[in-house]
C-alpha cells in the first residue's frame, strides 16, 4: 500500500506561487484549511471554480493541525474517522483511490469507557461482543439495548443519510424535514432516549456520551445524534497510519494536483461586501483579493462577528451571535513518555466521579470544576512511528467551560495540567510523572486566539435542536450574497463527518459554472 512516508507527510507546505494555476472559471476564495475548507476547495474545483485557499496558520488542518515536538507527532484535534466513504468520495472526484494514499486501520475496541470505580466497558462494533458487555453490566438491559440500536439506525437513515447534505436554505427545507424529526423523536435529549431503553446508570453513560465528541451535552442535545452510534456500527471507527495529519496532507496533495494553491500565514481581516454582495477578502497584510464567491471554513460566529462589518449583518447581528449557546471549551495536554503503556488502548474515556453535575458545570453554569473527565488518546497503540522507539505519544483532553467561565488560562494552565498528571499517574498511567519527556498544552484561550473560535468554544454552537439544521447558520449566508459557510459552525455540525458533509451541502446552493 502506497502510504505517505514520514518525510512526505511533514514536507514544508508548498507556497502558492509554486503551484501551477490554471484559471477555470469564477474565482472562489476559501478561508481556512480545516477538513471542511479542504473538502469544499476540492468540490468547488471539480465544479469548475478557480479556487484559492487562505490559511491563517503556517500549515494546513485548522483544528486538525499537526504538532511535532522532540520526535513525537501530535494530532491537535480529530483522532478518529467514522464515515470513511466521505473521504473516499473526495479522492474519487479527483480520479484517485483513497486507499492508495491513506492506510486506515479499524479500531477494536472503538473506545474503552473507564468509570471512576475502576470498572470499564469496551465499546466496539461487534454485536456479539457488545451484547456480552451490556450483559456483564446489566443482563436485563440487553433487550432495551437492541431496541436502542433500532432507534439509532432510524436516526442515521433519516438524519445523516436523509438530511446531512440538505443545505436547509429555506423554510421549505425545514418543513420538508419535520416528518423526519418527528420520526426520530428529535425533541428528546440523547440521554433521555437512552434512559428510555436502559436502566443501568453506567450503560446509560456509555450509550449517550457521543455528543461530547461534537461539542454537545448529552442531557441537552437532540437524540437525533443517536445516529453517531449507528454510524460507528455501520462503517466502523478508524485511525489513519501517520495520524489524522496524514489525511490532511492527502487532501492537500489532491488540491496541489488540481492546481489549487493554499496560502499559509494569510490571515483574513475582512470579508469585503459591496451592495450586499461578497466581493473578496482583505488580508491582515492589507492585500485585497477579489473573488466571485467567498467560502468561510473559519468559525461561523467569529466569521460573522469579526470578519463582516455590522451594517452587512441584519440576520447575524452581534446580539444574536451573543445569545447563542456554545459548545464547551477544550483543555488538551499533549505529552510523550519514555516508556510504553501497553495495556492502554488507542481511545479511552477516563470518567471522573460526577457525570450529569459535571456537565451542568461545564455547559450551563460555565464553572471550572475541581473534578474532570478525560478523553485519553494513545495513537502509538496503533502506529508506533508517532513516537521514538520505546516511547508513547498521548493526549489527554478535558472538556471545560468556554471563556465565559472567566478562567485566566494563561496563569492557570500549568496548575490544571499538573492536576491531570497526578490523576493519571495515580491510576491509569502508573509512574507517569517520572516518564514524561515532552509536553505542551492547549486551552480555550488558545482556541480563541490561535483558531479564532468565538468564546474559545471547541465546536461552535452547541448542537441543540433549535441550533441544528435550519436553525444553525446556513451554508449559504442569510445576510450576504456570494458568501457561504462550511465547517463545524454551519449545517450539519461538528465532527469530521459533519464538516465533510457541510461541503456536500455547499454544492447544492452554489451557482453552476457554465
Amino acid at each position: 500500500m502506497n502510504t505517505l512516508t514520514p518525510h512526505e507527510l511533514f514536507m514544508p507546505p508548498q507556497d502558492a506561487e509554486s503551484v501551477p494555476r490554471v484559471p477555470r472559471g469564477p474565482k472562489a476564495v476559501v478561508i481556512g484549511s480545516g477538513f471542511g475548507g479542504l473538502a469544499a476547495a476540492i468540490r468547488l474545483s471539480v465544479k469548475g471554480y478557480d479556487v484559492e485557499v487562505l490559511e491563517k496558520l503556517d500549515a494546513p488542518g485548522g483544528r486538525a493541525y499537526v504538532f511535532r515536538q522532540d520526535g513525537f507527532t501530535f494530532d491537535a484535534g480529530p483522532t478518529i474517522i467514522t464515515a470513511p466513504f466521505l473521504l473516499e468520495e473526495l479522492w474519487t472526484l479527483c480520479g484517485r483511490k483513497f486507499s492508495d494514499d491513506i492506510d486506515l486501520r479499524p479500531m477494536d475496541p472503538f473506545y474503552r469507557v473507564r468509570f471512576h470505580d475502576g470498572t470499564w466497558f469496551d465499546y466496539s462494533g461487534d454485536e456479539k461482543t457488545m451484547l456480552a458487555e451490556v450483559a456483564r453490566f446489566c443482563p436485563s438491559d440487553v433487550p432495551g439495548y437492541l431496541e436502542f440500536l433500532k432507534h439509532a439506525e432510524r436516526c442515521r437513515h433519516l438524519g445523516f443519510e436523509g438530511l446531512g447534505a440538505v443545505a436547509f436554505d429555506t423554510i421549505g427545507d425545514l418543513v420538508s424535514a419535520i416528518p423526519s424529526f418527528v420520526r426520530m423523536g428529535a425533541w428528546r435529549s440523547i440521554y433521555a432516549l437512552v434512559a428510555k431503553y436502559l436502566k443501568n446508570d453506567k450503560l446509560r453513560i456509555v450509550m449517550s456520551f457521543h455528543p461530547l465528541l461534537i461539542g454537545g451535552n448529552p442531557f441537552s442535545v437532540t437524540c437525533a445524534y443517536a445516529l453517531i452510534n449507528s454510524l460507528e456500527r455501520t462503517w466502523g471507527v478508524h485511525s489513519a497510519m501517520g495520524g489524522t495529519g496524514a489525511i490532511v496532507q492527502g487532501l492537500v496533495s489532491l488540491l496541489r494536483e488540481r492546481g489549487v494553491p493554499i496560502r499559509y500565514n494569510a490571515a483574513v481581516s475582512q470579508i469585503n461586501v459591496n451592495n450586499g454582495l461578497a466581493t473578496g477578502v482583505t488580508l491582515q497584510s492589507g492585500e485585497v483579493l477579489h473573488a466571485d464567491m467567498v467560502v468561510s471554513n473559519a468559525d461561523t460566529a467569529w466569521t460573522y462577528k469579526n470578519l463582516i462589518a455590522p451594517e452587512h449583518r441584519r440576520h447575524w447581528s452581534d446580539a444574536k451571535i451573543e445569545r447563542g449557546r456554545y459548545s464547551m471549551g477544550l483543555f488538551v495536554w499533549y505529552f510523550g513518555t519514555s516508556k510504553k503503556y501497553q495495556d492502554v488502548p488507542h481511545h479511552m474515556m477516563v470518567l471522573g466521579p460526577r457525570y450529569k453535575e459535571l456537565l451542568k458545570d461545564i455547559f450551563k453554569r460555565h464553572k471550572l470544576a475541581d473534578d474532570f473527565s478525560l478523553y485519553l488518546h494513545r495513537p502509538t497503540a496503533t502506529d508506533p512511528s508517532l513516537a521514538p522507539d520505546g516511547c508513547d505519544t498521548f493526549y489527554a483532553l478535558s472538556p471545560v467551560p468556554h471563556l465565559d467561565s472567566g478562567t485566566d488560562w494563561t496563569s492557570f494552565a500549568e496548575t490544571y495540567r499538573k492536576v491531570i498528571e497526578e490523576a493519571l499517574s495515580a491510576d491509569v498511567l502508573p509512574g507517569l510523572k517520572d516518564h514524561i519527556v515532552t509536553s505542551r498544552v492547549s486551552t480555550p484561550q488558545d482556541f480563541h486566539d490561535r483558531l479564532w473560535s468565538y468564546k474559545g468554544a471547541g465546536f461552535g454552537l452547541e448542537p441543540l435542536l433549535l441550533q441544528s439544521a435550519w436553525f444553525r447558520p446556513h451554508n449559504r449566508s442569510e445576510d450576504i450574497k456570494g458568501l457561504y459557510m462550511v465547517g463545524a459552525g454551519t449545517h450539519p455540525g461538528a465532527g469530521v463527518p459533519g464538516v465533510l458533509m457541510s461541503a456536500k451541502a455547499l454544492e447544492t446552493v452554489i451557482p453552476h459554472v457554465h
